[in-house]
């Protein structure tokens, strides 16, 4: 039996040490705003509030959770996250798998065109233009197409499918399958962990998404979620407005708070379910080049 030396053990506590400080780092502000979001306006406004609420009260929610436009901006988002996931999913794997084979004639040329785009950005002047020239300003598309296929991702899928056991690909085509029916029937059924991981890392990324919002989307009625938390957040007259009535046990503070919760708590509920796949997929993505 393998027996650790002691340097082992000084590298894996210094190890934990060091992710357990980093756990502590990103965690701290995320309970300093949810502890705010859950205090009262007396205790908000004397800065009693540091990371468990103060005068616990959910006026701050109700106010927020209440708002038509909250809920039409998450229809927005999680529309926009759900087709947008699916469509990079069907295009990655679609990519990824040929790309996979060695007689696949074009695959070097493919591979170093994808290669080249992880390098060099598109210049935002011409990518604006050329998204808006193609009915894109205005557009819900605007959120999803730009994020459907990111080299990275692909990247990772294609190095889980060189990994691929080939006996079992050679059966299917024995049973008279052809390649499009092996990846769809026995290919992708078995790489639920790297769909998972890139499934994921799709939605967080059009989840979150900023910058083409911003760039390409001017009607309010199509804000996503994160662009109504940078309207409540940095455009704070609505929030004032609606902090300055009497008889409320809220601030401003308090409700910017919710707004950040209310954003990231749908990703923070379903990471969760897929870290077993996430932990799992990231090995396998990165076993073989």
């Amino acid at each position: 039996m393998h027996k650790h030396s002691w340097n082992d053990h000084l590298f894996g506590g210094v190890i934990t040490c060091i992710l357990i400080l980093c756990g502590i780092i990103a965690v701290v502000p995320l309970l300093s705003v949810l502890a705010l979001s859950f205090s009262s306006k007396v205790a908000v406004n004397t800065n009693s509030v540091t990371l468990w609420p103060v005068g616990f009260t959910l006026d701050s929610w109700s106010a927020i959770v209440s708002r038509p436009d909250m809920w039409r901006a998450t229809l927005v988002t999680i529309v926009t996250t759900v087709v947008g996931t699916f469509l990079s999913l069907c295009i990655t794997s679609l990519l990824a798998y040929p790309l996979s084979k060695k007689e696949f004639g074009l695959q070097k040329i493919i591979m170093v065109m994808v290669v080249i785009t992880m390098i060099f950005k598109a210049p935002t002047v011409p990518y604006f233009l050329t998204l808006r020239s193609i009915g894109l300003y205005n557009s819900p598309w605007a959120m999803v197409l730009p994020h459907i296929l990111t080299a990275y991702n692909m990247i990772v899928m294609r190095t889980f499918f060189l990994g691929f056991p080939r006996e079992v690909e050679e059966s299917a085509t024995l049973d008279g399958c052809g390649p499009f029916r092996t990846l769809v029937r026995i290919v992708l059924p078995s790489s639920k962990a790297v769909l998972a991981v890139i499934g994921l890392f799709y939605a967080v990324t059009i989840w979150n998404q900023y910058q083409h919002p911003l760039y390409f989307i001017s009607d309010m009625k199509l804000y996503p979620l994160q662009m109504k938390v940078r309207q409540f957040v940095t455009e704070s007259s609505e929030l004032q407005t609606i902090a300055a009535k009497k008889a409320v046990n809220y601030t401003e503070r308090s409700l910017k708070a919710v707004v950040v919760v209310f954003a990231i708590l749908p990703i923070m509920m379903v990471y969760p379910k897929l870290q077993k796949y996430f932990e799992k997929g990231a090995m396998l993505g990165s076993v073989k080049g």
